[in-house]
């Protein structure tokens, strides 16, 4: 059987983040790759110029289309912007039976600029939280779910995601990519206790997408059966892959994107 995942998201226009990330990552992983686009935006590596919202009627109407036809074995959920949206996603995964759903709470752009519309926080929390396998926010995502500050340590990373866990995902991994600190770790949350996944940190200007790229890699294990806790240590192995690589990539003038093809590119 061809594994199958389904990344619904917004378009980058520039290429590094939103469904053309998850769609590479799902192709680099050996994953075939469906989209339902959830909002077209206008950005590049310097920042996000415009978003155009996909009426929630067509984005239910793309779920209908893609689900009904293709055997989806994981489903990765990144930038819904408003409200409206977050429901008709919400549905559609019941109406699918969708569980094997990893949350990317995409709420602010590596350019700083706001994604996700203050309103839709709730709507975020209550509808789709219950219905997602992992939730997957880094240190600023997680403050703002909470009304927190951002975690400085390990201790608070695992007080937040605990208190996330709450909200009713079976599971949490907060990333501390945004840290500091030689090694960048994540911490995974769930019934069976705490998890850590550290790599070195690397340094570079090169960070555009990297929540959504690794995201799209978890959800690309649990499309090819591998346990969560695996599918979160090879998700991790290949962000830091993907990461220690984009200085080969020469991608426009802010934070470029990350190198989601450097094992298959000479």
């Amino acid at each position: 059987m061809t594994a199958i995942a389904v990344t619904i998201a917004g378009s980058d226009s520039g290429g590094g983040a939103g469904i053309q990330a998850d769609i590479k990552t799902f192709s680099a992983l050996r994953v075939y790759g469906a989209s339902v686009i959830t909002a077209l935006t206008a950005q590049n590596t310097m920042g996000v110029q415009g978003i155009h919202d996909v009426p929630p009627d067509f984005v239910a109407q793309q779920i209908d289309s893609v689900f009904s036809d293709l055997d989806v074995r994981a489903v990765k959920i990144g930038m819904l912007s408003q409200s409206a949206v977050i429901e008709a996603v919400a549905a559609g995964l019941e109406r699918y039976d969708q569980t094997q759903v990893v949350l990317d709470p995409v709420m602010v752009a590596a350019s700083g600029d706001r994604l996700l519309a203050p309103e839709a926080v709730d709507a975020l929390r209550r509808a789709l939280f219950p219905r997602a396998l992992l939730v997957t926010p880094n240190l600023m995502e997680a403050a703002a779910l909470l009304d927190e500050s951002p975690a400085e340590d390990e201790r608070t990373m695992c007080r937040q995601a605990e208190r996330i866990l709450a909200f009713g995902p079976k599971a949490v991994l907060v990333k501390g990519g945004h840290g500091s600190g030689r090694e960048s770790t994540d911490i995974l949350m769930d019934a069976q206790g705490m998890r850590r996944f550290s790599a070195p940190r690397i340094e570079t200007r090169n960070t555009h997408g990297t929540g959504c790229t690794l995201s799209a890699a978890i959800a690309a294990g649990l499309a090819k059966s591998f346990p969560l806790a695996d599918a979160v240590a090879a998700g991790k192995d290949f962000i830091s892959a993907a990461i220690g690589a984009s200085p080969h990539l020469h991608v426009g003038r802010g934070h470029g994107p990350v190198h989601h093809f450097h094992a298959l590119w000479s």
